[in-house]
């Protein structure tokens, strides 16, 4: 599972670095230029089976544009927009491998997470601490269902219900 998120992240920043490139933004051509063959080198290296040097490279994608001051050029998301857009691309590929009842069984829980936690943000008068609780809950659980391991992720949203009863929010 974890080599399928990695692979999908990869794939996501060559499509969004391919975006740019093929855009006629009007910067700097030699830096684009420049761009444009790292971003050459990182799909040959992954294609070779050296990802990990495939993600240097668009790590160095980033780094040169952004010292290039190349305003148009992506900038390297967060981490909670970086791992639900890898998990956005992982989903074809785990829909090869993952048997059905356990993507349904994942994709169940997954929607109840979604709407407890929305719930439990969108309460009022949540206090700090509680707000803090939901976020690391909700993020253990994603992870839970990243590794598909839906035994955690319903441990995780079970304490996320809990959490919603104690203030009041309906689950």
């Amino acid at each position: 599972m974890y080599k399928i998120m990695l692979d999908a992240e990869l794939s996501k920043a060559f499509d969004v670095w391919s975006g740019y490139l093929d855009a006629r933004t009007g910067e700097d051509p030699k830096a684009r230029a420049r761009l444009r063959s790292t971003l050459q080198s990182a799909r040959e290296a992954a294609a070779a089976g050296n990802a990990e040097f495939a993600r240097a490279l668009v790590a160095e994608m980033y780094d040169d544009a952004r010292e290039t001051c190349l305003p148009l050029a992506p900038v390297l998301p967060g981490p909670c927009t970086a791992d639900r857009q890898a998990r956005d691309y992982a989903k074809d590929d785990l829909r090869q491998v993952l048997p059905v009842h356990l993507r349904e069984e994942l994709d169940s829980i997954a929607i109840y997470l979604r709407v407890t936690g929305r719930r439990l943000r969108t309460a009022p008068g949540l206090d700090t601490a509680t707000h803090q609780d939901t976020l690391s809950i909700s993020a253990r659980a994603d992870m839970a269902l990243d590794l598909a391991h839906p035994t955690a992720a319903r441990r995780e949203l079970e304490r996320l219900e809990a959490i919603a009863r104690r203030c009041g929010v309906e689950p």
